[in-house]
């Protein structure tokens, strides 16, 4: 955060305070009535926030949702902003991420699972057509596409906090030895997560455009998820 960020953000702050928004972390709360906020008080505003800006975003997209825009219907300063996420960039990539989690963060990681490869796989290849498959990912990938040319950090972080995250996840996860011993050796380690990926999502990339309001049955996402790690295993197994 430069200086005349700060400066800018600063002035923000204290227009929230003249006009009373402000929330209980920011700069113009004088913590007489609540003290220090409690860490579940501050996960349910942080979901919040993100919540706030994930929803401008999909409606007026990246590039004309601002931080002071979010952060009026967050009811957050502008500074909180800047000081958690390092600005709009960051609080995108916040946005992806947690969502994300929410799809693998019950799931074993796959580094230390013990579980047969196929199993895990499995249980990768269905939640991750669940995720891409969400109207609201179907959405934010469209926004995605169609600002990238003219806002290139909405397509970097929306590559890093996801696709990229992705494949470093799989990339790690063949690498393991008692895995890599059961895949055939001629093929190049690196394209094995983007293999697998283009297996798992068939032509989902065609599907978005057509959008759909409800995501598939998981009886048919379940299927899909199937053949497509068939199709990837009779290709890279031994």
């Amino acid at each position: 955060m430069n200086t005349s960020d700060l400066t800018e953000a600063t002035a923000l702050d204290e227009q929230d305070c003249a006009d009373g928004n402000y929330s209980p972390d920011s700069p113009c709360f004088g913590g007489k009535a609540a003290g220090r906020p409690r860490a579940a008080d501050k996960e349910a505003r942080r979901e919040a926030l993100l919540h706030t800006a994930g929803r401008l975003f999909l409606e007026k997209g990246y590039s004309k949702v601002s931080l002071e825009m979010i952060a009026r219907e967050a009811h957050v300063a502008v500074r909180t902003i800047y000081v958690k996420f390092g600005g709009k960039a960051g609080l995108l990539n916040a946005v992806i991420a947690d969502g994300r989690a929410r799809f693998f963060g019950s799931m074993e990681s796959m580094e230390t699972d013990t579980r047969p490869m196929e199993v895990i796989l499995g249980d990768f290849s269905l939640r991750f057509l669940e995720l891409v498959s969400m109207p609201t990912f179907c959405n934010l990938h469209r926004m995605v596409a169609a600002e990238a040319r003219t806002t290139p950090e909405l397509a970097e972080t929306f590559y890093q906090a996801g696709p990229q995250r992705t494949r470093d996840e799989l990339s790690r996860f063949f690498a393991r030895p008692d895995i890599k011993a059961q895949l055939r050796s001629e093929v190049r380690p690196e394209v094995l997560p983007v293999f697998l990926l283009n297996c798992i999502m068939g032509d989902h990339m065609a599907r978005l455009l057509f959008p759909r309001d409800e995501a598939p049955p998981l009886d048919e996402l379940r299927a899909r998820a199937a053949e497509g790690l068939d199709l990837f295993l009779r290709g890279v197994k031994r």
